[in-house]
């Protein structure tokens, strides 16, 4: 049997180990299809639109190495052109950043998902603040309904002007840790709760939120 040379086979195996580790680098390696934004850009609700609350998860999962996947901001918009925060994200499955399933597609993502404060985690794996804790952070920006659709009719704004205003109007939010100040189903809701006191920051800040997301990866 013929022996490869001891050099050639460690030059090998120091050439796969390298690819290995650039895959993760790209994030080939990081299995995260799911995280709450660690923080927000500065405008409140103001995003520039959904394209810009996209640039914010995908700069966040790049810095985290899961910058290979395709991110989404979980918004839906209104009006024209509207979008549905469900047909926005993919089909799933999505893990959080410890590799926990909080659904495994779009119907269960709406139905019996595992989303709670110990799973919905930020891209860093850490877990978010909300309700009981110094600072309240529960509040994500949604824009939806609770099956993940944007309003229809009506012309009470549910999206901050689909996500380009960081003063007056309101956003529908949910609560990632599933809690609020009483036992009804909305309170508990982890994508639709209640609309924002405003768009600003501060105002956000105001009914326990931060201007956080949740990114899903849609590929």
């Amino acid at each position: 049997m013929r022996r490869i040379p001891l050099v050639l086979a460690l030059s090998s195996a120091t050439l796969l180990a390298a690819c290995a580790g650039m895959g993760g680098m790209m994030g080939g390696g990081n299995p995260m299809g799911f995280f709450v934004t660690s923080s927000n850009p500065g405008n409140g609700a103001d995003f520039g639109g959904l394209a810009g609350a996209d640039r914010h998860c995908q700069a966040l999962a790049t810095a985290a190495g899961a910058g290979g996947k395709t991110w989404r901001a979980y918004l839906s918009t209104t009006g024209a052109g509207g979008e549905n925060a469900r047909d926005r994200i993919g089909r799933g499955p999505w893990m959080n950043a410890k590799g926990v399933v909080i659904a495994s597609d779009v119907n269960q993502l709406h139905g019996t998902n595992q989303i709670t404060k110990a799973t919905a985690l930020n891209e860093r794996g850490e877990v978010v603040m909300g309700r009981g804790d110094a600072v309240n952070m529960h509040d994500i920006l949604t824009g939806s309904t609770p099956d993940g659709r944007a309003t229809a009719g009506g012309t009470a704004d549910t999206t901050c002007g689909n996500w380009t205003r960081s003063g007056e109007g309101s956003a529908i939010v949910g609560h990632h840790d599933r809690m609020g100040l009483n036992e009804e189903p909305p309170a508990k809701s982890w994508n639709s709760s209640h609309g924002s006191r405003g768009c600003s920051l501060p105002a956000l800040r105001g009914t326990g939120g931060d201007g956080r997301l949740y990114c899903f990866a849609a590929n």
